[in-house]
Protein backbone atom coordinates (compact mmCIF):
# COMPACT_ATOMS: atom_id res chain seq x y z
CA UNK A 1 0.00 0.00 0.00
CA UNK A 2 1.23 3.15 -0.79
CA UNK A 3 1.80 6.09 1.33
CA UNK A 4 1.21 10.07 0.49
CA UNK A 5 1.05 13.29 2.73
CA UNK A 6 0.30 17.16 2.98
CA UNK A 7 2.74 19.68 1.31
CA UNK A 8 2.15 22.34 3.96
CA UNK A 9 5.25 25.33 4.33
CA UNK A 10 7.85 23.41 2.16
CA UNK A 11 7.30 20.23 4.42
CA UNK A 12 5.81 16.93 3.87
CA UNK A 13 3.46 15.59 6.79
CA UNK A 14 0.39 13.42 7.74
CA UNK A 15 -2.07 15.84 8.67
CA UNK A 16 -4.86 15.42 11.45
CA UNK A 17 -5.90 12.06 10.48
CA UNK A 18 -5.88 9.51 7.47
CA UNK A 19 -8.31 7.97 5.31
CA UNK A 20 -8.27 4.70 2.71
CA UNK A 21 -8.15 5.56 -1.15
CA UNK A 22 -10.07 2.67 -3.06
CA UNK A 23 -9.03 1.34 -6.90
CA UNK A 24 -12.15 2.18 -9.28
CA UNK A 25 -11.09 -1.11 -11.17
CA UNK A 26 -11.57 -3.15 -8.11
CA UNK A 27 -13.08 -1.79 -5.19
CA UNK A 28 -9.32 -2.53 -3.02
CA UNK A 29 -8.18 0.01 -0.94
CA UNK A 30 -4.65 0.88 -2.46
CA UNK A 31 -2.98 3.97 -0.68
CA UNK A 32 -3.36 5.93 2.98
CA UNK A 33 -4.02 9.26 2.34
CA UNK A 34 -3.25 12.07 4.88
CA UNK A 35 -6.93 13.90 5.98
CA UNK A 36 -6.15 17.89 6.57
CA UNK A 37 -8.56 19.38 9.10
CA UNK A 38 -9.21 23.06 9.97
CA UNK A 39 -6.11 23.22 11.66
CA UNK A 40 -4.07 21.95 8.90
CA UNK A 41 -6.05 24.16 6.69
CA UNK A 42 -5.10 27.37 8.68
CA UNK A 43 -1.21 26.34 8.77
CA UNK A 44 -0.94 26.33 4.74
CA UNK A 45 -2.80 29.55 4.35
CA UNK A 46 -0.73 31.70 6.97
CA UNK A 47 2.21 29.54 5.49
CA UNK A 48 0.94 30.95 1.49
CA UNK A 49 0.32 34.52 3.11
CA UNK A 50 4.36 34.32 4.96
CA UNK A 51 5.26 33.64 1.36
CA UNK A 52 3.18 36.44 -0.50
CA UNK A 53 4.57 39.16 1.66
CA UNK A 54 8.47 37.73 3.04
CA UNK A 55 11.27 35.74 2.23
CA UNK A 56 12.52 34.96 -1.47
CA UNK A 57 9.23 34.83 -3.26
CA UNK A 58 8.32 38.68 -3.15
CA UNK A 59 11.94 39.78 -3.99
CA UNK A 60 12.13 37.29 -7.15
CA UNK A 61 11.71 39.25 -10.59
CA UNK A 62 8.99 38.11 -13.30
CA UNK A 63 11.78 36.41 -14.85
CA UNK A 64 13.07 34.50 -12.39
CA UNK A 65 9.45 33.08 -11.54
CA UNK A 66 9.10 32.14 -15.31
CA UNK A 67 12.55 29.96 -14.56
CA UNK A 68 11.17 28.22 -11.59
CA UNK A 69 8.20 27.53 -13.86
CA UNK A 70 9.96 26.43 -16.49
CA UNK A 71 12.20 24.09 -13.93
CA UNK A 72 8.82 22.54 -12.45
CA UNK A 73 7.48 21.65 -16.44
CA UNK A 74 10.61 19.96 -17.10
CA UNK A 75 10.15 17.71 -13.85
CA UNK A 76 6.60 17.39 -14.66
CA UNK A 77 7.94 15.72 -18.04
CA UNK A 78 10.97 13.65 -16.72
CA UNK A 79 7.66 12.06 -14.12
CA UNK A 80 4.92 11.79 -16.31
CA UNK A 81 4.67 8.00 -16.65
CA UNK A 82 4.62 8.21 -12.35
CA UNK A 83 1.96 11.00 -12.42
CA UNK A 84 0.15 9.22 -15.26
CA UNK A 85 -0.03 5.78 -13.51
CA UNK A 86 -1.00 7.52 -10.03
CA UNK A 87 -3.84 9.30 -11.59
CA UNK A 88 -4.84 6.38 -13.34
CA UNK A 89 -4.79 4.12 -10.15
CA UNK A 90 -6.74 6.99 -7.91
CA UNK A 91 -9.18 8.08 -10.62
CA UNK A 92 -9.69 4.85 -12.88
CA UNK A 93 -9.18 7.14 -16.11
CA UNK A 94 -7.01 5.06 -18.37
CA UNK A 95 -3.95 4.79 -18.85
CA UNK A 96 -3.76 6.04 -22.56
CA UNK A 97 -5.50 9.14 -21.79
CA UNK A 98 -3.30 10.10 -18.23
CA UNK A 99 -0.23 9.26 -20.03
CA UNK A 100 -0.78 11.82 -22.94
CA UNK A 101 -2.83 14.22 -21.23
CA UNK A 102 0.25 14.60 -18.63
CA UNK A 103 2.47 15.18 -21.42
CA UNK A 104 0.60 18.30 -22.33
CA UNK A 105 0.10 19.61 -18.66
CA UNK A 106 3.92 20.30 -18.86
CA UNK A 107 3.10 22.13 -22.02
CA UNK A 108 0.88 24.68 -19.64
CA UNK A 109 3.40 25.35 -17.50
CA UNK A 110 6.05 26.50 -20.25
CA UNK A 111 2.96 28.68 -21.34
CA UNK A 112 2.60 30.34 -18.51
CA UNK A 113 6.57 30.21 -17.77
CA UNK A 114 7.21 32.63 -20.31
CA UNK A 115 4.11 34.68 -19.91
CA UNK A 116 5.64 35.47 -16.37
CA UNK A 117 7.54 38.66 -17.08
CA UNK A 118 4.78 39.65 -20.40
CA UNK A 119 2.17 41.25 -17.68
CA UNK A 120 2.36 44.44 -18.41
CA UNK A 121 1.17 48.01 -16.38
CA UNK A 122 0.35 51.32 -18.17
CA UNK A 123 0.68 54.54 -18.26
CA UNK A 124 -2.55 56.79 -18.11
CA UNK A 125 -3.18 59.75 -20.38
CA UNK A 126 -4.01 61.86 -17.20
CA UNK A 127 -6.12 64.97 -17.88
CA UNK A 128 -3.68 67.10 -15.26
CA UNK A 129 -0.59 68.44 -16.40
CA UNK A 130 1.42 68.16 -13.38
CA UNK A 131 0.73 64.39 -12.89
CA UNK A 132 2.52 61.56 -14.05
CA UNK A 133 -0.11 58.38 -13.80
CA UNK A 134 0.59 54.78 -13.98
CA UNK A 135 -0.65 51.52 -13.41
CA UNK A 136 0.85 48.52 -11.81
CA UNK A 137 -0.34 44.74 -11.83
CA UNK A 138 0.19 42.75 -8.33
CA UNK A 139 -1.04 39.69 -7.03
CA UNK A 140 -4.08 39.54 -6.27
CA UNK A 141 -2.52 37.73 -2.33
CA UNK A 142 -3.21 33.77 -1.25
CA UNK A 143 -5.33 32.00 -3.72
CA UNK A 144 -7.40 29.04 -2.74
CA UNK A 145 -7.68 26.07 -5.24
CA UNK A 146 -10.22 23.66 -5.55
CA UNK A 147 -10.20 20.54 -8.22
CA UNK A 148 -11.86 17.58 -8.87
CA UNK A 149 -10.90 14.10 -9.42
CA UNK A 150 -11.12 13.65 -12.80
CA UNK A 151 -8.08 14.78 -14.84
CA UNK A 152 -6.78 16.83 -11.27
CA UNK A 153 -2.89 17.55 -13.47
CA UNK A 154 -4.65 19.28 -15.42
CA UNK A 155 -7.17 21.18 -13.85
CA UNK A 156 -4.94 22.89 -11.29
CA UNK A 157 -1.94 23.75 -13.86
CA UNK A 158 -5.15 26.13 -15.51
CA UNK A 159 -4.92 27.90 -12.20
CA UNK A 160 -1.67 27.19 -10.37
CA UNK A 161 0.35 28.32 -13.78
CA UNK A 162 -1.36 31.64 -14.11
CA UNK A 163 -1.07 32.38 -10.75
CA UNK A 164 2.66 31.29 -10.11
CA UNK A 165 3.10 33.62 -13.13
CA UNK A 166 1.35 36.68 -11.42
CA UNK A 167 3.13 36.31 -8.44
CA UNK A 168 0.24 34.86 -5.78
CA UNK A 169 0.79 32.40 -3.49
CA UNK A 170 -1.51 29.45 -2.90
CA UNK A 171 -3.06 26.32 -0.92
CA UNK A 172 -4.12 23.59 -3.67
CA UNK A 173 -7.46 21.19 -2.09
CA UNK A 174 -6.60 17.62 -3.96
CA UNK A 175 -9.79 15.73 -4.10
CA UNK A 176 -10.87 13.20 -1.45
CA UNK A 177 -11.86 10.71 -4.58
CA UNK A 178 -8.24 10.11 -5.83
CA UNK A 179 -5.66 12.49 -4.56
CA UNK A 180 -2.82 10.84 -5.66
CA UNK A 181 -1.27 12.70 -8.55
CA UNK A 182 -1.71 16.10 -6.99
CA UNK A 183 0.14 14.69 -3.16
CA UNK A 184 2.65 13.44 -5.82
CA UNK A 185 3.23 16.67 -7.45
CA UNK A 186 4.12 18.34 -4.29
CA UNK A 187 7.47 16.69 -4.76
CA UNK A 188 8.19 17.97 -7.95
CA UNK A 189 7.06 21.56 -7.13
CA UNK A 190 9.70 21.39 -4.02
CA UNK A 191 12.05 19.67 -6.35
CA UNK A 192 11.78 22.55 -8.75
CA UNK A 193 12.79 24.98 -5.78
CA UNK A 194 9.71 27.22 -4.90
CA UNK A 195 10.25 29.13 -1.71
CA UNK A 196 8.40 27.71 0.94
CA UNK A 197 4.51 28.39 1.41
CA UNK A 198 4.37 29.34 -2.45
CA UNK A 199 2.17 26.25 -3.54
CA UNK A 200 0.68 24.37 -0.45
CA UNK A 201 -0.85 21.28 -1.43
CA UNK A 202 -3.64 19.39 1.01
CA UNK A 203 -6.42 16.94 0.41
CA UNK A 204 -9.52 16.24 2.64
CA UNK A 205 -13.52 16.46 3.28
CA UNK A 206 -15.68 19.27 2.32
CA UNK A 207 -16.79 20.89 6.15
CA UNK A 208 -13.33 20.27 7.95
CA UNK A 209 -10.98 21.36 4.75
CA UNK A 210 -12.56 22.70 1.90
CA UNK A 211 -15.14 25.06 3.77
CA UNK A 212 -12.60 25.80 6.31
CA UNK A 213 -10.11 26.76 3.19
CA UNK A 214 -12.45 28.85 1.20
CA UNK A 215 -14.01 31.02 4.13
CA UNK A 216 -10.41 31.75 5.89
CA UNK A 217 -9.85 35.65 6.46
CA UNK A 218 -6.60 35.25 4.45
CA UNK A 219 -7.50 33.83 1.02
CA UNK A 220 -8.33 36.67 -1.18
CA UNK A 221 -9.37 34.37 -4.43
CA UNK A 222 -10.86 31.23 -4.76
CA UNK A 223 -10.73 29.40 -7.87
CA UNK A 224 -12.87 26.41 -8.28
CA UNK A 225 -13.52 23.38 -10.31
CA UNK A 226 -16.68 20.89 -9.66
CA UNK A 227 -20.43 21.02 -9.47
CA UNK A 228 -22.96 24.27 -9.42
CA UNK A 229 -23.95 22.84 -5.55
CA UNK A 230 -20.54 22.25 -4.21
CA UNK A 231 -19.86 25.68 -6.08
CA UNK A 232 -22.86 27.53 -4.20
CA UNK A 233 -21.21 26.27 -1.03
CA UNK A 234 -17.84 28.57 -2.27
CA UNK A 235 -19.94 31.35 -2.96
CA UNK A 236 -21.45 31.15 0.42
CA UNK A 237 -18.42 30.89 2.06
CA UNK A 238 -16.88 33.45 0.25
CA UNK A 239 -19.47 36.19 1.47
CA UNK A 240 -16.85 35.38 4.66
CA UNK A 241 -13.59 36.83 3.52
CA UNK A 242 -15.21 39.06 0.50
CA UNK A 243 -13.20 36.33 -1.77
CA UNK A 244 -12.92 36.62 -5.46
CA UNK A 245 -14.26 33.73 -7.47
CA UNK A 246 -13.68 31.85 -10.65
CA UNK A 247 -15.57 29.16 -10.86
CA UNK A 248 -15.25 26.41 -13.52
CA UNK A 249 -18.40 24.21 -13.21
CA UNK A 250 -20.29 21.44 -15.03
CA UNK A 251 -21.84 20.98 -18.68
CA UNK A 252 -25.15 19.52 -20.65
CA UNK A 253 -23.19 20.06 -23.89
CA UNK A 254 -24.91 19.89 -27.19
CA UNK A 255 -23.55 17.92 -30.01
CA UNK A 256 -24.68 19.31 -33.36
CA UNK A 257 -24.74 17.16 -36.54
CA UNK A 258 -26.37 18.60 -39.77
CA UNK A 259 -26.66 16.54 -42.63
CA UNK A 260 -24.21 17.98 -44.82
CA UNK A 261 -21.32 16.82 -42.38
CA UNK A 262 -18.80 14.35 -42.60
CA UNK A 263 -20.80 11.54 -40.85
CA UNK A 264 -17.59 9.20 -40.37
CA UNK A 265 -15.77 12.29 -38.62
CA UNK A 266 -18.75 12.75 -36.32
CA UNK A 267 -19.14 10.02 -35.32
CA UNK A 268 -15.75 9.51 -34.25
CA UNK A 269 -16.11 12.99 -32.41
CA UNK A 270 -19.31 11.95 -30.55
CA UNK A 271 -17.27 8.82 -29.31
CA UNK A 272 -14.86 11.06 -27.97
CA UNK A 273 -16.89 13.66 -26.91
CA UNK A 274 -18.95 11.73 -24.59
CA UNK A 275 -16.92 8.16 -24.30
CA UNK A 276 -14.12 8.89 -23.58
CA UNK A 277 -12.76 9.46 -20.10
CA UNK A 278 -15.69 7.39 -19.42
CA UNK A 279 -17.94 10.07 -19.94
CA UNK A 280 -16.46 12.57 -16.94
CA UNK A 281 -15.61 15.40 -18.28
CA UNK A 282 -17.17 18.95 -17.91
CA UNK A 283 -17.21 19.43 -22.03
CA UNK A 284 -18.76 15.96 -22.32
CA UNK A 285 -20.82 15.78 -25.92
CA UNK A 286 -23.43 14.87 -23.99
CA UNK A 287 -26.90 15.83 -25.89
CA UNK A 288 -26.79 14.55 -29.67
CA UNK A 289 -28.82 16.77 -31.67
CA UNK A 290 -29.06 15.23 -35.15
CA UNK A 291 -30.69 16.33 -37.90
CA UNK A 292 -33.56 14.06 -38.52
CA UNK A 293 -32.48 12.60 -42.39
CA UNK A 294 -29.80 10.94 -41.24
CA UNK A 295 -30.55 9.98 -37.74
CA UNK A 296 -31.11 6.13 -38.35
CA UNK A 297 -27.59 6.09 -40.24
CA UNK A 298 -26.00 8.13 -37.68
CA UNK A 299 -27.08 6.72 -34.78
CA UNK A 300 -26.49 2.77 -36.73
CA UNK A 301 -22.51 3.67 -37.11
CA UNK A 302 -22.60 5.37 -33.54
CA UNK A 303 -23.69 2.37 -31.70
CA UNK A 304 -21.78 -0.21 -33.44
CA UNK A 305 -18.92 2.02 -32.48
CA UNK A 306 -20.28 2.12 -28.74
CA UNK A 307 -20.57 -1.57 -28.56
CA UNK A 308 -17.44 -2.14 -29.51
CA UNK A 309 -15.77 -0.14 -27.61
CA UNK A 310 -13.12 -2.30 -25.17
CA UNK A 311 -13.80 -2.08 -21.54
CA UNK A 312 -11.40 -3.19 -18.52
CA UNK A 313 -8.11 -2.21 -16.46
CA UNK A 314 -7.88 1.36 -16.57
CA UNK A 315 -3.78 0.36 -16.19
CA UNK A 316 -3.76 -1.67 -19.69
CA UNK A 317 -3.17 0.39 -22.52
CA UNK A 318 -5.56 -1.77 -24.83
CA UNK A 319 -8.60 -0.12 -22.62
CA UNK A 320 -10.85 2.36 -24.12
CA UNK A 321 -13.43 2.75 -21.24
CA UNK A 322 -12.13 2.24 -17.71
CA UNK A 323 -14.34 2.73 -14.34
CA UNK A 324 -16.56 5.60 -12.78
CA UNK A 325 -13.88 7.01 -10.25
CA UNK A 326 -16.57 6.00 -6.94
CA UNK A 327 -19.12 3.95 -6.83
CA UNK A 328 -20.92 7.00 -5.50
CA UNK A 329 -21.49 7.92 -9.21
CA UNK A 330 -21.65 4.42 -10.65
CA UNK A 331 -24.99 4.56 -8.70
CA UNK A 332 -26.02 8.08 -9.76
CA UNK A 333 -25.41 7.37 -13.44
CA UNK A 334 -27.42 4.03 -12.75
CA UNK A 335 -29.95 5.41 -11.13
CA UNK A 336 -30.36 8.52 -13.74
CA UNK A 337 -30.70 5.99 -16.58
CA UNK A 338 -33.68 4.31 -14.91
CA UNK A 339 -35.21 7.74 -14.76
CA UNK A 340 -34.93 8.72 -17.85
CA UNK A 341 -36.38 4.93 -19.32
CA UNK A 342 -39.23 5.08 -17.21
CA UNK A 343 -39.95 8.92 -18.65
CA UNK A 344 -40.27 7.42 -21.80
CA UNK A 345 -36.49 7.54 -23.28
CA UNK A 346 -35.41 4.23 -25.86
CA UNK A 347 -32.33 2.06 -25.14
CA UNK A 348 -30.23 2.31 -27.70
CA UNK A 349 -27.43 0.10 -26.50
CA UNK A 350 -25.72 -0.35 -23.23
CA UNK A 351 -27.35 0.49 -19.37
CA UNK A 352 -26.83 -2.66 -17.70
CA UNK A 353 -24.50 -1.91 -14.72
CA UNK A 354 -21.51 -5.08 -15.07
CA UNK A 355 -21.70 -7.97 -12.69
CA UNK A 356 -18.21 -7.97 -10.89
CA UNK A 357 -16.04 -5.83 -9.16
CA UNK A 358 -15.05 -2.22 -9.74
CA UNK A 359 -17.32 0.91 -10.74
CA UNK A 360 -17.55 -0.01 -14.68
CA UNK A 361 -20.43 1.02 -16.38
CA UNK A 362 -20.81 0.58 -20.34
CA UNK A 363 -21.45 2.99 -23.15
CA UNK A 364 -24.91 3.75 -23.00
CA UNK A 365 -27.14 5.77 -25.98
CA UNK A 366 -31.24 6.79 -24.78
CA UNK A 367 -32.83 7.98 -27.96
CA UNK A 368 -34.83 10.97 -26.35
CA UNK A 369 -37.04 12.29 -29.44
CA UNK A 370 -40.13 14.31 -28.71
CA UNK A 371 -39.79 13.35 -24.97
CA UNK A 372 -39.11 15.02 -21.68
CA UNK A 373 -36.40 12.82 -20.53
CA UNK A 374 -33.82 13.70 -17.22
CA UNK A 375 -31.11 12.30 -19.21
CA UNK A 376 -31.29 15.57 -21.02
CA UNK A 377 -31.66 18.19 -18.52
CA UNK A 378 -29.08 16.44 -15.57
CA UNK A 379 -25.31 16.28 -16.31
CA UNK A 380 -24.42 12.54 -16.19
CA UNK A 381 -20.25 12.67 -15.61
CA UNK A 382 -20.53 9.29 -17.37
CA UNK A 383 -20.79 7.28 -20.81
CA UNK A 384 -24.12 7.96 -21.40
CA UNK A 385 -25.17 9.92 -24.68
CA UNK A 386 -28.99 11.30 -24.75
CA UNK A 387 -30.03 11.99 -28.67
CA UNK A 388 -32.71 14.22 -30.29
CA UNK A 389 -33.38 14.81 -33.69
CA UNK A 390 -34.50 18.36 -35.48
CA UNK A 391 -35.76 19.43 -38.60
CA UNK A 392 -34.66 22.96 -39.28
CA UNK A 393 -31.41 25.03 -38.07
CA UNK A 394 -33.45 27.40 -35.93
CA UNK A 395 -35.28 24.29 -34.58
CA UNK A 396 -31.04 22.94 -33.54
CA UNK A 397 -30.33 26.32 -32.12
CA UNK A 398 -33.31 26.33 -29.67
CA UNK A 399 -32.66 22.88 -28.68
CA UNK A 400 -28.88 23.45 -28.15
CA UNK A 401 -29.62 26.79 -25.72
CA UNK A 402 -32.06 24.67 -24.07
CA UNK A 403 -30.22 23.97 -20.38
CA UNK A 404 -28.78 25.68 -17.16
CA UNK A 405 -25.71 24.78 -18.52
CA UNK A 406 -23.26 26.98 -20.72
CA UNK A 407 -19.67 25.26 -21.25
CA UNK A 408 -19.37 23.56 -24.34
CA UNK A 409 -20.43 22.86 -27.52
CA UNK A 410 -19.73 21.15 -31.08
CA UNK A 411 -21.24 22.00 -34.54
CA UNK A 412 -20.62 19.12 -37.66
CA UNK A 413 -21.47 20.74 -40.77
CA UNK A 414 -20.02 21.71 -44.30
CA UNK A 415 -21.44 24.55 -44.52
CA UNK A 416 -19.33 27.90 -43.70
CA UNK A 417 -22.07 30.32 -42.93
CA UNK A 418 -24.17 28.28 -41.28
CA UNK A 419 -21.69 27.40 -39.17
CA UNK A 420 -20.67 30.82 -38.10
CA UNK A 421 -24.59 31.33 -37.23
CA UNK A 422 -24.40 28.53 -35.18
CA UNK A 423 -21.17 29.52 -33.38
CA UNK A 424 -23.01 33.46 -33.01
CA UNK A 425 -26.39 31.71 -31.42
CA UNK A 426 -25.19 29.19 -29.35
CA UNK A 427 -25.00 30.01 -25.38
CA UNK A 428 -21.53 28.50 -24.53
CA UNK A 429 -18.51 29.22 -23.67
CA UNK A 430 -17.07 27.02 -26.26
CA UNK A 431 -18.05 26.02 -29.59
CA UNK A 432 -16.22 23.08 -31.73
CA UNK A 433 -16.86 23.36 -35.13
CA UNK A 434 -15.81 19.97 -37.03
CA UNK A 435 -13.72 18.71 -34.02
CA UNK A 436 -14.29 18.14 -30.44
CA UNK A 437 -12.62 18.32 -27.04
CA UNK A 438 -9.54 20.33 -28.47
CA UNK A 439 -7.97 22.86 -25.39
CA UNK A 440 -4.86 24.63 -25.75
CA UNK A 441 -2.81 27.08 -23.20
CA UNK A 442 -3.32 29.47 -25.70
CA UNK A 443 -7.35 29.51 -25.61
CA UNK A 444 -9.73 30.63 -22.62
CA UNK A 445 -12.27 28.49 -21.46
CA UNK A 446 -15.12 28.57 -19.55
CA UNK A 447 -18.40 28.98 -19.66
CA UNK A 448 -21.64 30.61 -17.72
CA UNK A 449 -24.82 30.03 -15.75
CA UNK A 450 -24.58 26.72 -14.26
CA UNK A 451 -21.26 26.10 -15.77
CA UNK A 452 -19.55 28.95 -14.05
CA UNK A 453 -17.94 32.60 -14.55
CA UNK A 454 -14.02 33.34 -15.10
CA UNK A 455 -12.03 31.63 -17.91
CA UNK A 456 -8.82 29.52 -17.82
CA UNK A 457 -6.17 29.93 -20.24
CA UNK A 458 -4.09 32.46 -22.23
CA UNK A 459 -3.17 35.63 -20.96
CA UNK A 460 -6.72 36.58 -19.18
CA UNK A 461 -6.41 33.61 -16.95
CA UNK A 462 -3.28 35.34 -15.63
CA UNK A 463 -4.58 39.02 -15.27
CA UNK A 464 -7.45 37.10 -12.84
CA UNK A 465 -4.87 36.44 -10.63
CA UNK A 466 -3.88 40.38 -10.62
CA UNK A 467 -5.33 43.88 -8.99
CA UNK A 468 -4.29 46.67 -10.45
CA UNK A 469 -2.64 49.62 -8.28
CA UNK A 470 -2.75 53.26 -9.82
CA UNK A 471 0.05 55.23 -8.76
CA UNK A 472 0.03 59.32 -8.38
CA UNK A 473 3.30 61.13 -9.11
CA UNK A 474 3.20 64.85 -9.04
CA UNK A 475 6.04 66.16 -11.53
CA UNK A 476 5.95 69.88 -10.49
CA UNK A 477 8.39 71.46 -8.69
CA UNK A 478 5.41 73.63 -6.99
CA UNK A 479 4.79 73.17 -3.56
CA UNK A 480 1.48 71.37 -2.73
CA UNK A 481 -0.68 74.68 -2.31
CA UNK A 482 -3.07 75.42 1.27
CA UNK A 483 -6.14 73.83 0.51
CA UNK A 484 -8.04 76.44 1.78
CA UNK A 485 -7.11 79.05 -0.19
CA UNK A 486 -9.04 79.50 -3.23
CA UNK A 487 -7.54 80.28 -6.45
Amino acid sequence: MQRFQLYIDGTFEDGQARFDSLDPATGDVWADMPEAREMDVDRAVRAAERALHEGAWPKMTATQRGKLLYRLADLISANAARLAELETRDTGKIIRETSSQIAYVADYYRYYAGLADKIEGAVLPIDKPDMEVYLRREPVGVVAMVVPWNSQLFLSAVKIGPALAAGCTMVVKASEDGPAPLLEFARLVYEAGFPPGVVNIITGFGPSCGAALTRHAKVAHVAFTGGPEAARHVVRNSAENLASTSLELGGKSPFIVFADADLDSAVNAQVAGIFAATGQSCVAGSRLIIEAKVKDVFLERLTAKAQAIRIGSPLDMATEVGPLATKRQQDHVDALVAASLAAGARLVTGGTRPAGPGNFYPPTILDCDGISSPSMVEEFFGPVLSVVSFETEEEALSLANDTRYGLASGVFTQNLARAHRMSRGIHAGVVWINTYRAVSPIAPFGGHGLSGHGREGGMAAVLDYTRTKTVWLNISDMPFPDPFVMR
